[in-house]
């Protein structure tokens, strides 16, 4: 009987103690400089999104929080080094879209998106705009449909790479609209535009921060977005959805950590976040870029995780798309 009571208080000991120790962890985190892996190169959408937060979340807690770039393998490189760092909250993940798209796409990741990581928040959540090329006689979506269903395989669409969100929402479409758009993958965002510009493709589902600019010059038309609603920043816009009901395609940036992390650590970064995007000045930098701020809690944004991850898994299946 004295062996089990000493048991239990050891283990109660024990308890208390991890406790106290995780406690004091998540008072003090963060005690040095947090690292954001952005697993795309400089300068792109998401770069920009974290180097916002980045700034933000240093001067709210006096502690340096880096970027560091690590592209390759359509985001995965960089989330496969997130999923092998400590479990400590100072290596976390900037994951987009594609990181939802990945798991069916690729068939020997190194990681499990929705295993490997514990969700932090959402950051920000925005449209694709559909554009075509001015010479193509198609200023709506209904238009484009018609066109595409009287010319079954002659249209193709540009996007920035094979299981990007500019591919799948393709895809997506094709599904939904009982089209056959044909997919013409580039390396990046900026070729595929320009081809389009050209001629070479015909349409591209592409971000607003990338597109807008060329349609503003009249080098393209935008006849869409995908977002359920309209967006603010191109508010005579109509949406996919008013023509195909059901349809959305957005595009989303959010924070990760690996996996057991600390509960205390995540409650503190998602905190931090709530307030950093409530500032106006972080609101602004998103909408510039065709972005909403969009904070959520760490259960919410782990369900929107796993709808997105069931949701592009249908539409990689339906397009058949692949990547070894």
């Amino acid at each position: 009987m004295q062996k089990t009571r000493r048991r239990l208080a050891a283990a109660l000991c024990a308890l208390v103690a991890g406790l106290g120790a995780t406690a004091a962890i998540a008072q003090s985190y963060p005690s040095k400089p947090v690292k954001l892996v952005v697993p795309y190169p400089p300068g792109g959408p998401t770069d920009i999104v974290a180097r916002v937060i980045a700034q933000r979340l240093q001067t709210q807690t006096g502690q340096p929080f880096v970027v560091e770039n690590l592209p390759g393998a359509g985001g995965n490189t960089g989330a496969a080094a997130v999923a092998r760092a400590a479990p400590d909250g100072y290596t976390l993940l900037v994951a987009t879209t594609a990181h939802a798209i990945n798991p069916s796409l690729f068939k020997n990741l190194s990681y499990q998106f929705g295993k490997d990581f514990a969700p932090i928040t959402q950051l920000t959540s925005g449209p694709l705009v559909v554009v075509v090329n001015p010479a193509l006689p198609a200023r709506t979506v209904p238009e484009l449909i018609a066109l595409a269903k009287a010319k079954p395989g002659d249209l193709n669409f540009a996007s920035s790479g094979n299981g990007q969100s500019t591919h799948l929402a393709g895809e997506l479409f094709n599904a939904t609209a009982g089209t056959r758009i044909r997919h013409v993958p580039y390396k990046g965002s900026a070729p595929a535009l320009t081809d389009t510009m050209a001629g070479q493709t015909q349409l591209m589902f592409d971000t607003m921060l990338s597109a807008m600019p060329h349609v503003k010059g009249g080098k393209l038309r935008a006849i869409a977005v995908t977002s359920a609603q309209r967006s603010p920043a191109a508010p005579d816009l109509p949406t996919v959805a008013e023509s195909l009901p059901g349809f959305e395609a957005i595009a989303w940036n959010g924070l990760l950590a690996p996996a057991n992390t600390p509960r205390e650590v995540l409650a503190k970064l998602s905190t931090e976040l709530r307030t950093a995007m409530e500032q106006p000045e972080v609101r602004e930098r998103f909408e510039a870029q065709g972005f909403a701020a969009a904070w959520t809690a760490p259960e919410a944004f782990a369900g929107f995780i796993h709808a997105e991850i069931d949701k592009w898994a249908k539409v990689v299946q339906v397009s058949g798309a692949t990547i070894e």
